[in-house]
C-alpha cells in the first residue's frame, strides 16, 4: 500500500516508473488517497487544510483506465496480437517492438481488469486522480473512506 496526498484543484502526483505493463494490469500495490483543499489567509499567515476524500484503490484497480478499456474493447471485438500491438504503439507505450509483442500474447492468456487511474507517460508516471474521486464507492476495488 502506498500513501498519496494531493490537491482537489490538481488531483494527480508523481509515482515511480517500471514498465509499462503497470498501465495494464495495474501499480502492483494498492493506494491510500487523501484529497485536501487548502485555504492560505494571509492577514493572519495561516492555512486550513481539509481533507475532502479518503479513498482506498485496490492494486487491481491501478491500471490505466483508457488503456485497460481500449484493451477489453479489443478482445471483446475478437481482437489479435496485431491488434493489441497496433493499439499499444497508438498508445505510446514505452515497449520496444518485441516487448509489444510479449504483452499481447500475456494479455489474449490473461485478460487486465479495468483500472481507474489516468497514467501519464513521464519519465516518472503522473498518477491522476479525478476518476477515482468520482467513481469511490460505485465499482468494485475503488472504496470511499472518508
Amino acid at each position: 500500500m502506498d500513501i498519496k496526498v494531493t490537491s482537489i484543484r490538481q488531483p494527480q502526483s508523481s509515482c515511480p516508473f517500471k514498465s509499462a505493463r503497470q498501465k495494464v494490469y495495474g501499480l502492483g500495490y494498492s493506494l491510500l488517497v487523501f484529497v485536501y483543499d487548502k485555504k492560505d489567509d494571509r492577514k493572519t499567515r495561516t492555512a486550513t487544510l481539509d481533507i475532502n476524500h479518503v479513498i482506498c484503490v485496490d492494486a487491481s484497480r491501478t491500471a490505466d483506465y483508457q488503456t485497460t478499456t481500449g484493451i477489453l474493447k479489443i478482445l471483446d471485438n475478437t481482437g489479435n496480437v496485431d491488434d493489441l500491438v497496433a493499439f499499444m504503439s497508438e498508445r505510446f507505450l514505452p515497449l520496444d517492438d518485441i516487448q509489444a509483442r510479449q504483452s499481447a500474447e500475456e494479455i489474449l492468456k490473461k485478460k487486465p481488469a479495468v483500472g481507474y487511474l489516468t497514467i501519464s507517460n513521464a519519465l516518472q508516471w503522473r498518477l491522476q486522480y479525478s476518476r477515482v474521486i468520482e467513481q469511490a464507492g460505485k465499482v468494485d476495488g475503488v472504496s470511499r473512506i472518508v
